[in-house]
């Protein structure tokens, strides 16, 4: 599978700019992605230093509890949780929510705002 192609064609059927996320970069992500749990939320934040902005968990909803995201490496993804990695190109400013069936995929300008 052709991985940025595959980005690009997500970007373009939500009509997202595409934002490459080399696997070289870190996402933050809770460790319950590893465990199986739905829904999967993705959000990115604008790219700062060796971060691609993304964070992902798992769940209704996520904690405020700064040990709830851990730091990995892109590339490590496939290992965590293959189905997100389509979504990685999406630019700064947007989201995702998938479950088994379901696929949302929206603009929120607001986490472009990061203090």
């Amino acid at each position: 599978m052709d991985l940025i192609k595959t980005q690009k064609e997500v970007c373009t059927k939500f009509g997202a700019v595409f934002v490459e996320a080399p696997s070289n970069l870190k996402v933050g992500i809770s460790l319950n992605v590893k465990d199986g749990i739905y829904p999967i939320n993705g959000m990115r934040h604008p790219i700062e230093g060796d971060t691609s902005g993304w964070y992902i968990w798992a769940g209704e909803e996520f904690s405020e509890d700064p040990d709830f995201f851990v730091s990995l490496h892109i590339e490590h993804l496939n290992e965590w949780c293959p189905q997100i990695i389509k979504y990685l190109g999406l630019a700064p400013g947007w989201r995702f929510l998938i479950a088994p069936g379901y696929e949302d995929v929206w603009k929120d300008t607001s986490l472009l705002q990061v203090d």
